[in-house]
């Protein structure tokens, strides 16, 4: 049975296997200290960070990370998805489109006019879900690291 849930502090151990396997799976680090501030800031209620977990028959195995962001676009807010990452053992199961679904849910319930997330263009495997959804916005980024 897979239960979609918000992230509780007993989670830590399976959060950070999931998310060293997302940090990973973009072939990228980050300083081992940014696992700890990450976590503090989803489990605290005073930060815009926020995370659900799925859970499949009591493991957790799958994570999700969303913020609010004010526009300059519309009277309501944004939902932005950072964050989604499955045990790639139980990926094609339901368990991502279950948690981005919780996310929109909660953007909807919020006041949110837009849910919207990245990926790299050559992430196929999520971009067939995320396709079932939206088609890409077309938006190229830029990033300048400062």
């Amino acid at each position: 049975m897979t239960i979609i849930r918000e992230l509780r502090p007993d989670d830590k151990e399976a959060w950070f296997i999931l998310w060293r396997g997302y940090i990973d799976f973009y072939k990228t680090s980050v300083p081992d200290a940014q696992y700890d501030i990450t976590w503090a800031r989803l489990l605290d209620t005073e930060h815009s960070l926020s995370g659900l977990v799925a859970e499949v028959d009591g493991a957790v195995c799958g994570i999700v990370h969303y913020s609010f962001q004010t526009s300059t676009w519309a009277p309501n807010h944004f939902c932005y998805l950072e964050d989604l990452f499955v045990n790639p053992d139980l990926r094609g199961h339901g368990l991502g489109r279950a948690l981005i679904d919780a996310v929109r849910e909660i953007a909807v319930t919020s006041g949110s006019s837009r849910l919207y997330w990245n990926t790299d263009a050559t992430n196929d495997t999520a971009r067939k879900l995320y396709d079932t959804y939206t088609l890409e916005s077309g938006k190229v980024q830029y990033r300048i690291p400062l």
